[in-house]
């Protein structure tokens, strides 16, 4: 998995990349599938630092959180935090429909039988 972290307007510390680094690794935790993980954090707003995160797992789904608030560190925590929810809905998505292989044939089923009267 490939963590790119970029900025505009402006420069991180080697020290803060590891620490933002270190903090999107922590999504493999709840997800094992994940091929890569951007974000660019903009500092043109030193008050308001943005914050954009784009994550890709395999069979070309991606995930994508923005953030803007009152320091650069609360927003990279709120868009970890928005992926991390993401990834959870979308793992119980998938287990729920193994768990369940006719689901998708069922829920048809009730449609159109609910269509018809």
């Amino acid at each position: 998995m490939q963590v790119q972290i970029s900025t505009r307007h402006g420069h991180l510390s080697d020290a803060t990349r590891q620490d933002i680094a270190a903090k999107a690794e922590k999504l493999l935790r709840i997800f094992d599938r994940i091929t890569a993980i951007e974000l660019t954090i903009d500092l043109e707003n030193a008050d308001s630092p943005r914050v954009d995160g784009k994550l890709s797992a395999e069979h070309k789904h991606d995930f994508v959180a923005h953030d803007r608030s009152g320091s650069m560190a609360a927003s990279v925590d709120a868009v970890i935090h928005r992926l991390e929810q993401q990834l959870r809905k979308y793992k119980e998505k998938v287990l729920e429909r193994h768990r369940q292989p006719d689901a998708r044939r069922q829920s048809t089923e009730e449609q159109t039988n609910s269509t018809n009267p």
